[in-house]
């Protein structure tokens, strides 16, 4: 199944002598001309993703029919990973994609350019099983993979850290941090320019939620009388917030590998029995375990986790033992990082939902990770 949905197609302006140099090296034929028309995948406010289909002429009249993606990005600053916005460009003029196997590499790049202010990116067009459709064994595969890339590439540790776009190990800290900072006031979220639901101002201003001091809204929501998520599950996130010193402590002493930090099912293709990876624009250095422990449950239905904690982790952990030695290891350190990205999204989405479903599914959600934790 494709990931592709070619049912509306656009047209965008595309310089006739760029697209004519991406694909000659892309068809490794001189091209002379090509048609085009576009597609958009993906958008943003500064970024878009377009799908550009046609045909090619060569210089000796063969009309070839081709796919090419162009993915351009505007400067932005993430929290915490100012440069990820040119991270992908960086990592193309890296030696980065010699590590790579035919069992696992991301999309070849065949043109790139840095202006000010953006990026341009021509790449591979990746076609497979990608999202929800991807089965347990294509995720299982993609886990064992995985786990021999960050093995694999240990031993060029060295090589690879002169690549200095690369994120940093904090990373997972920084972001577990965002919800001990306070982003917003009391006056500011009841305030007409604050854009939260209006039955949580209302809450606000009846006290049913207290914010802390210094401390996130979701901070805040969590220990007030107005949450009702069931009160084991509260607790499961608030003694993640009273061990965190503890528990990152333990974090640091797992390997530091190259993660993707995006691993999650709608980037992963699986594609004539290989594993395709798009979008590295968040990776660097992390913990072992980080993008296993977003893959449990990241897209996945609730359904899934149990049997994907249960299959993927061990695939991971078989797939880098095979090329570095690892510290015996408790694997429900991999679950404990799930619930450090995760729990408080979760907790989230139930708090700005007035949908019983939606607020069940968040709930869900929590509830299958606590009965995991529990095994």
């Amino acid at each position: 199944m494709s990931h592709y949905d070619f049912s509306q197609v656009e047209q965008t302006q595309i310089e006739s002598e760029k697209l004519t140099i991406v694909l000659s090296k892309m068809l490794g034929k001189a091209i002379n001309h090509a048609s085009y028309q576009t597609k958009q995948l993906q958008g943003g406010t500064v970024g878009d993703v377009l799908l550009v289909t046609g045909a090619a002429e060569t210089i000796d009249g063969e009309k070839l029919s081709y796919n090419v993606v162009w993915k351009r990005q505007g400067k932005w600053e993430r929290p915490g990973d100012p440069n990820s916005w040119r991270r992908e460009y960086d990592l193309y003029q890296s030696n980065l994609g010699a590590a790579f196997t035919p069992a696992l590499r991301w999309p070849e790049c065949y043109h790139s350019e840095l202006r000010d202010g953006d990026i341009g990116l021509w790449i591979e067009y990746i076609d497979g099983v990608s999202g929800s459709d991807l089965t347990i064994e294509m995720l299982e595969q993609a886990a064992l993979e995985l786990g021999r890339f960050q093995g694999s590439i240990t031993k060029k540790h060295d090589d690879l850290r002169g690549i200095s776009c690369l994120g940093d190990e904090g990373f997972l800290m920084r972001e577990f941090n965002q919800w001990h900072t306070q982003s917003f006031t009391y006056d500011f979220l009841v305030s007409e320019p604050c854009r939260i639901p209006g039955f949580l101002k209302q809450m606000l201003k009846d006290g049913d939620i207290q914010l802390v001091e210094g401390k996130s809204f979701e901070y805040g929501y969590l220990r007030s009388r107005g949450c009702n998520i069931p009160e084991h599950l509260k607790q499961m996130l608030i003694d993640m917030d009273n061990r965190r010193d503890e528990i990152f402590a333990e974090l640091q002493n797992l390997p530091v590998v190259l993660c993707h930090r995006d691993f999650w099912n709608e980037n992963i293709f699986f594609t004539d029995g290989k594993i395709r990876i798009i979008d590295w624009d968040t990776s660097g250095w992390g913990f072992l375990g980080e993008d296993i422990a977003s893959l449990i449950v990241d897209g996945m239905d609730v359904a899934r986790f149990e049997e994907n904690y249960r299959r993927l982790v061990p695939a991971y952990l078989k797939g880098i033992s095979e090329y570095m030695d690892i510290p015996p290891m408790d694997e429900a350190c991999i679950l404990t990082m799930t619930l450090i990205k995760f729990g408080y999204r979760m907790m989230q989405e139930y708090m700005f939902s007035e949908d019983p479903t939606e607020k069940s599914c968040a709930v869900n959600a929590l509830q299958k990770i606590y009965e995991i934790r529990g095994m």
